[in-house]
């Protein structure tokens, strides 16, 4: 008789691993392969999911049931919410199943909030909490009787990472999920910055070509169309070789496993990247520059490459080894956008991101303002950054910060990193939201999500895709090619693609640039209009060139 594995997905948030809806982590997907391989029936659900269902009869069916956990890079969702320790608690507690197994990232600590140490807690009623991988875990427990908590290797990868694509229409949002997908494992330095729990996976190891192009066919083989390379901490780093104990970054392995992803899988709509080193530019700039414009060639438009920045307090980066210097940090930033902000339709291909972490070792009041400061002279230079992400330090015990909490206090001023984050939103945020989203620019595949009032919130499959609004209440999960009029603080409006003179609402026509509702109601009184000269007419007045020719009267 198979047994049924029931897999709970409570998502994680790792520094090179995101599994918060739209996205679906490595996580679930493992344990599936090895799940399904080892002859078991594999059901799959969020607990977003079973927290509709209101009640737990429905996980209480099966013979296992195996949660994901763990956030360690906590951050705003607007897919989902994380499980909390409650729900954890109940689960173990109160459903009556033969074998329950937590994993994931929490065996590193549990919090939902930056600023604050982990809590280490082992949850009642698991028979099994795993500190490593659980897909080799499982896949013994169910083929021998006995699971090994130790890591995997990428051989044993090889085929639970293909087997697993079978769950993917198993998630809520499908077929409008992306797939991280993992390209390496652990940290490219030599040391390590002090805060993070990447290294702790242990010295990096790139996954070889032919096993991603599996896996991923696997993926769109069952309808997975969006992709994200973002389970890797340095996409310079993949496949570098190495010499006299240095990792040197290789073209050719990143540049061959793009044109195959191109030439196998040629309907993907989203091929994006997460994380890269700006010391990898600075070193390598000649080879960092080719691999950048590889990236460019196969990558789709809205992509953003991420840096790890945290700090430009270079008291900051010595005492916690973030080993970057502040203008080899900027000069980073300049290359990606002389080869990235080439124009889609109006949306840059490629983008760098900031990360800016706060409660570090030797940080001081001055430390908010040099960051600042380092922001407004990218922003003066006229580089574009596609975010900014600001957040406040989680403690992990495993980490050289956990370890130096223990004996020294550190502080974070709430109401300084407040104040100094609404000023980075005001100042700097607000002036390149503008030039990287122009009016009159097409964001193509936008995502219907949730509706509030008559305007309908959607996004891109993308990474750190930009929330765009449009005042129209439309069907939800369906896909739109929005025009862009205009900008909030931290969000775009839109109207759908091509904008329908004779059949939009009058609130709708009314938030094209120039329009307003008066003008509007000038031209829903005089539909139907033919031509642009007799809008033009109607209105007395030119309509915006950068929206002219995004018009359409049929």
């Amino acid at each position: 008789m198979r047994r049924k594995v029931c897999i709970i997905d409570g998502y994680v948030d790792e520094p090179a691993n995101l599994g918060v809806p739209p996205y679906v982590s490595t996580y679930p997907r493992y344990i599936a392969g090895a799940s399904l391989l080892s002859g078991a029936e594999v059901s799959y659900i969020t607990i977003d999911s079973l927290r509709r269902e209101r009640q737990l009869d429905f996980i209480n069916t099966f013979d296992i049931v195996i949660v994901i956990s763990g956030i360690t890079v906590p951050g705003h969702y607007v897919g989902g919410t994380p499980i909390s320790l409650f729900e954890i608690n109940r689960i173990g507690n109160e459903c009556p199943i033969p074998l329950k197994i937590l994993c994931g990232p929490i065996h590193f600590g549990y919090t939902l909030h930056g600023g604050t140490k982990a809590i280490y807690t082992k949850p009642e009623g698991f028979d099994h909490i795993l500190s490593y991988d659980p897909e080799y875990f499982i896949y013994g427990l169910l083929s021998t009787g006995k699971g090994k908590d130790v890591f995997r290797d990428y051989t044993f990868l090889k085929k639970v990472a293909v087997a697993g694509a079978e769950i993917l229409p198993q998630h809520p949002n499908f077929p409008f999920v992306i797939s991280e997908i993992e390209l390496s494992r652990g940290c490219d330095r030599g040391t390590y910055c002090s805060f993070c729990t990447e290294p702790l996976y242990g010295e990096m190891q790139s996954r070889p070509p032919e096993d991603v192009i599996e896996e991923m066919k696997a993926l769109y083989k069952v309808g997975g169309k969006y992709f994200r390379l973002g389970r890797q901490s340095n996409v310079f780093a993949y496949g570098a070789e190495k010499k006299n104990g240095e990792l040197i970054p290789q073209v050719e392995s990143l540049s061959n496993l793009l044109q195959e992803i191109h030439e196998v899988m040629p309907d993907i709509k989203t091929l994006h990247f997460d994380n890269a080193n700006p010391i990898s530019i600075s070193h390598y700039p000649e080879i960092s520059q080719r691999m950048l414009e590889t990236i460019v060639k196969y990558d789709t438009p809205a992509d953003v490459i991420s840096f790890g920045i945290e700090s430009f307090d270079k008291r900051v980066i010595k005492e916690n080894n973030i080993g970057k210097d502040p203008e080899e940090m900027i000069e980073a930033i300049k290359m990606v956008n002389e080869i990235g902000n080439r124009r889609i339709d109006g949306i840059p291909k490629l983008l760098p991101g900031v990360n800016l972490l706060y409660g570090l070792i030797g940080e001081t009041g001055e430390t908010y303002e040099i960051n600042l400061n380092y922001l407004k002279k990218i922003l003066h230079m006229g580089l574009l950054l596609r975010r900014i992400n600001i957040r406040r330090v989680i403690y992990f015990k495993d980490t050289f910060l956990g370890r130096y909490i223990r004996q020294h206090k550190l502080y974070i001023d709430r109401k300084l990193f407040e104040h100094y984050k609404y000023r980075i939103r005001e100042e700097i945020d607000r002036k390149m939201l503008k030039k990287v989203f122009p009016i009159g620019a097409v964001l193509h595949g936008v995502i219907s999500e949730y509706h509030d009032g008559n305007i309908t919130f959607g996004r891109q499959l993308a990474s750190y895709p930009i929330l765009v609004g449009i005042p129209i209440k439309l069907p939800l999960r369906c896909e739109y090619n929005v025009v862009i009029t205009g900008h909030g603080k931290r969000s775009v409006s839109g109207i759908p693609y091509p904008i329908r003179v004779n059949s939009l609402p009058i609130k709708a026509l009314a938030a094209l640039p120039k329009i307003g509702i008066k003008r509007a109601k000038r031209i829903t009184t005089n539909r139907p209009i033919k031509s642009m000269k007799d809008l033009e007419d109607i209105l007395e007045d030119k309509i915006d060139l950068r929206i002219r020719d995004k018009l359409s009267f049929l």
